[in-house]
């Protein structure tokens, strides 16, 4: 068998190896811009892209379990927390455990804060009832990162985050959801049984976990970018090769103009996608508005990996049709780009309201 059917077994990972996880650890990849003194690896948030987009090349869903960690969980706790929380919760993040960010419920998709789930006060404490869908790494997170209303006569802005350890009496974790792609990254249900959370567990200011979450999530378009565009590339690098060398009518298929018209067309958008995502991240980094380029990224690499990953099957032919190569995985894997932390057209009526205002004068 093809050596890449060692890599990616047959119908792909259906869990995500413990052992996986402890490398991202070990390598300081699961707390990139965690400062030192919390036993963070202290680098950049352009570091943090270019890791997901390179773990992204070889599996998307070691991509995803990286990116939430360092984009909206460490990011999230390391500008809001008080130092009691930094020192107890930063210091596990970047060393041993996993992370998970609770936004998403049943009937609050893309309108997010819509949500039903409630914190009700009691002395110096939350009780906490509702459920989440969708929610990532849950099945491997230590902690995580709960939005309640703490107040629903104020609608959206009642919005709390609320740190919550794993073992917390009345957190009840789902089965883990049978995906069409990312099958080895964890996505469950969970629910919330009078979930009793300390007020000092409070993330933040009570009522503006809308702002965090936007801000959050702004961020992690770009992260998702990077997903996008490290899967378009590690499928496009397995693909190129096989063209080379497989001989058809006394010539490789590379050598044919029409396959290579093709080819060069998606290497233009997939470079046109890293600049995109590397520009989003260079203008967060700097602190300058970067809302737009962060939706433009994201929208267009979801777009160039659905074309890139559906183009090399073709190029394939039908061994690319096969779950002995890696091709149809990643071609499964990359639907979900369009579709979470904001769909296709959220981003592109995000987009729609920044030109608007740009055209103001």
């Amino acid at each position: 068998r093809p050596r890449s059917a060692v890599l990616f077994p047959r119908g792909g990972p259906r869990a995500m190896d413990d052992e996986v996880i402890r490398g991202l650890f070990e390598q300081g990849l699961m707390g990139i811009e965690i400062d030192p003194a919390y036993g963070g690896t202290g680098s950049s948030f352009f570091s943090s892209i270019l890791v997901i987009e390179e773990l992204a090349k070889v599996d998307p869903s070691v991509s995803v379990l990286c990116d939430i960690q360092n984009t909206l969980i460490n990011t999230l706790v390391t500008k809001l927390g008080t130092e009691e929380q930094k020192e107890k919760y930063l210091t596990r993040l970047s060393t041993d455990t996993v992370g998970s960010f609770c936004l998403s419920e049943a009937e609050s998709g893309s309108d997010a804060f819509a949500m039903k789930t409630r914190a009700d006060k009691h002395q110096d404490y939350y009780i906490i009832n509702g459920s989440k869908m969708w929610i990532s790494n849950a099945e491997q997170a230590g902690v995580f990162l709960v939005m309640a209303n703490a107040d629903h006569s104020a609608g959206y802005r009642g919005i709390t985050c609320f740190i919550v350890d794993r073992e917390t009496e009345g957190l009840h974790i789902g089965r883990k959801e049978n995906k069409l792609g990312l099958r080895a990254s964890s996505t469950c249900p969970l629910n919330f049984d009078n979930l009793k959370v300390p007020e000092k567990n409070i993330l933040g200011k009570v009522g503006h976990g809308y702002k965090y979450a936007i801000g959050m999530l702004n961020e992690g378009r770009i992260g998702i970018a990077a997903q996008m565009l490290g899967l378009a590339q590690g499928c496009f690098d397995q693909t190129v090769p096989y063209t080379r060398q497989r001989i058809q009518f006394g010539k490789r298929i590379f050598d044919f103009q029409g396959m290579q018209h093709q080819i060069s067309h998606v290497a233009t958008q997939l470079e046109a996608a890293r600049l995109l995502t590397y520009n989003a991240a260079r203008l967060k980094e700097a602190g300058r508005p970067f809302i737009k380029e962060a939706c433009m990224a994201k929208y267009f690499a979801a777009e160039v990996a659905t074309l890139a990953t559906s183009k090399c099957i073709e190029w394939m032919g039908g061994v690319g049709f096969t779950k002995d190569y890696p091709i149809e995985k990643f071609y499964r894997d990359c639907k979900i780009g369009t579709i979470y932390e904001g769909t296709t057209n959220i981003q592109l009526s995000t987009i729609a309201k920044h030109l608007d205002k740009q055209y103001d004068n």
